[in-house]
Formats: structure tokens, C-alpha cells, sequence
């Protein structure tokens, strides 16, 4: 079942690059008492979440900050090493966006937001999305319903505030 608006996010230990090499990131850490924008995409380096998904979100946190916001999160179906390098290469990182990987799919099917899509490689991917979560319930919910970046962008979240 696909997570809605007034749910509360499943807990999930994510990736990233720290100092020390790979760690995890609990996702209710990141949550707890505060103000949080998630944004799920289907992959590091491919076309749509690089020039307008991830472009849509630099472009937006410092309204996003006015707004309240604590963090911004970007969450995807990479290794963390791939969403440090695409985190670097995107700009995403210098604007404060924290880039996780969910290397195993796990949180992003505990969401019901996984696809296939064989003829390129991807398999348990990440639908495109953007969520804001108040101290872990969803407040609001944007799932893509067809290609492109539109209903997920950054602009249309920020709209919702």
C-alpha cells in the first residue's frame, strides 16, 4: 500500500558518506520534532532527476527555510558512494540537501512506491515523489502520475506550504 497524506513514515536506516566511509542514517532521527522534506526519485545521473527533479529542490530550499523547513532529504535507490558523487556533481550537496541512498529498496517499498522498469535496468526503483513530514507523519503527499516533474518538483511542494 502506497503511503498517504496523515500516515506516519515507516522507520528505515538509510545511507550516506560520512567522514569515517558508509553509514547509516535512521530515518526517525532525522524526523523527530521537526520539519522535514523528502523527495524520491528513480536514480542518480538519469535524465529527469537531474536536470529537473533535484535542480527543482536547489532552486526551492532557501524558500523552503523561510518556511520552516529543517531539512531537506533526497532519497533514492543508489549506493552512498553514487549519492555523494551525484550530490557533488548536482550542486544538491552545496545547497544543504542531504542526498541517502536506500541501497536495498527497503524503505522505498515499505512506502509502496517501487516500479520495474527491465528495458533499462531498474528494478525496485523509486517512483518520483516529494513528501513534507512533520515529526513523521506525512503532511503532504505528491506522487508523480506520469513522466516528468511536475506534481513532485520542489515548486509545487513549496506551493502547499
Amino acid at each position: 500500500m502506497t503511503i498517504e497524506t496523515g500516515a506516519k513514515l515507516p522507520e528505515a536506516t538509510l545511507l550516506q558518506m560520512g567522514a569515517n566511509g558508509a553509514e547509516g542514517v535512521k530515518l526517525s532521527d532525522k524526523l523527530k520534532g521537526r520539519k522535514v522534506v523528502i523527495f524520491g526519485l528513480p536514480g542518480a545521473y538519469t535524465g529527469t532527476c537531474s536536470t529537473a527533479h533535484v535542480p527543482s529542490f536547489i532552486r526551492t530550499a532557501p524558500k523552503f527555510a523561510e518556511k520552516g523547513v529543517d531539512e531537506i532529504i533526497c532519497i533514492s535507490v543508489n549506493d552512498p558512494f553514487v549519492m555523494k558523487a551525484w550530490g557533488e556533481a548536482t550542486g544538491a550537496t552545496a545547497a544543504g540537501i542531504t542526498m541517502l541512498g536506500d541501497a536495498d529498496a527497503s524503505f522505498t517499498k515499505a512506502i509502496g512506491m517501487t516500479f520495474d522498469l527491465p528495458p533499462l535496468g531498474f528494478f525496485a526503483r523509486s517512483k518520483r515523489y516529494s513528501a513534507l513530514v512533520e515529526d513523521g507523519v506525512v503532511t503532504q503527499f505528491n506522487p508523480e502520475v506520469g513522466p516528468g516533474c511536475e506534481i513532485s518538483a520542489g515548486e509545487h511542494l513549496l506551493s502547499q506550504l
